[in-house]
């Protein structure tokens, strides 16, 4: 009996023990709106949640589900995740906005993480990147290079993010190319490759020879490759399998700091509310690798551009800068502030189209 008792007592503590451990560990949960192998931004998305694991070792346990539709199903996959004991939950899609508010709600304890989104709460932050910031480099590597004075950009949703980088784009290409012209294609998806690659080829049919994309996938740089003479630029990921032509370049997102530093203040308790617009100068905005395809002479250009925002030297809105009606947005010297770009639901002059509502 006594032997039996002992067994007993040991199998307890063992039990215990491992309880013991399975608390101590941080489970961090992330939801994601595309596939991680998009080659895009969920592959980046997912970088940085390997990147947590790495840092931390046993101390976290990440979860992760892929390719959520934004709307009443990403509630439900963020409902599960914190049933299931997350300790925070960074949500990696605008469109998530609303459902994180919504679950965070009913799980105080929890902290949540929005990426892209302006809505806070008691445990809910909001994160970017200055993505702009990017744009503003390609759209100057796009402007000097293209030959047909067509440039196509793909568009996901019209949203500020989005009319941000293709405002950023144009006013960097016009500026070294007056002539250059925008086409514009809305996606109305983050990640579809048939219908991204169906907008690359209608605008290379329009006469583009640069396709700028905001957008997931890597299916129009296949599509570019495909037509050949078209240039394009990474999303969100480097994309560097299509270099050194197609794509000349891309933005790379880094989320792997944040995604670390925000889990640690879990663990130290220190988690707080913020929200986080971080750029170039921060590292969170990459430039990837500009090909030997790009004339030395723009790429010196480029480079040069990239240390200005990079320093606070320059700001890719600074006037004098109209809005598409011709009104005065920006007077000579001065620059955009965060609230307006933040909300942007304008193109600058000369862009053509209306955006959509």
């Amino acid at each position: 009996m006594k032997f039996t008792s002992l067994l007993a007592s040991a199998a307890m503590a063992l039990g215990l023990a491992t309880g013991a451990m399975a608390q101590d560990k941080t489970k961090v949960g992330f939801v994601y709106v595309g596939p991680v192998g998009d080659g895009g931004w969920t592959y980046e998305h997912n970088e940085g949640r390997l990147a947590v694991e790495e840092h931390f070792g046993d101390k976290v346990e990440t979860v992760f589900v892929e390719s959520v539709p934004e709307g009443p199903d990403a509630e439900r996959v963020m409902t599960q995740m914190a049933l299931e004991g997350a300790d925070l939950i960074f949500t990696t899609s605008f469109g998530y906005m609303d459902p994180t508010i919504n679950v965070a709600k009913k799980f105080p304890d929890v902290k949540f993480e929005h990426a892209t989104g302006y809505k806070t709460a008691p445990n809910v932050s909001v994160y970017s990147a200055r993505f702009y910031e990017g744009r503003a480099v390609q759209g100057l590597i796009a402007g000097s290079m293209t030959k047909s004075n067509i440039i196509g950009y793909i568009g996901s949703y019209p949203i500020p993010e989005v009319i941000r980088g293709i405002n950023a784009a144009y006013l960097a290409a016009k500026e070294v190319n007056p002539d250059v012209e925008f086409k514009i294609v809305w996606a109305y998806t983050w990640f579809d490759p048939a219908k991204e690659a169906d907008a690359a080829k209608v605008l290379i049919e329009q006469g583009a020879d640069v396709i700028l994309q905001h957008t997931d996938s890597t299916a129009p740089q296949a599509a570019a490759q495909e037509a050949g003479n078209v240039i394009t630029f990474g999303q969100a990921s480097d994309m560097s399998e299509y270099a050194p032509m197609p794509r000349v370049s891309s933005i790379i997102d880094n989320w792997a700091p944040y995604y670390i530093d925000r889990t640690q203040a879990v663990m130290d308790g220190t988690w707080e509310t913020v929200n986080t617009w971080d750029g170039i100068g921060d590292g969170m905005v990459g430039i990837g690798e500009i090909s030997d395809a790009v004339p030395a002479d723009v790429k010196e250009k480029a480079l040069a551009l990239k240390d200005a925002i990079a320093s606070g030297e320059y700001h890719p809105f600074t006037g004098p800068i109209n809005k598409q009606d011709g009104s005065v947005w920006l007077a000579e010297g001065e620059t955009a502030d965060d609230g307006t770009l933040a909300g942007m639901n304008f193109y600058v002059e000369g862009l053509e189209g209306e955006i959509p509502q």
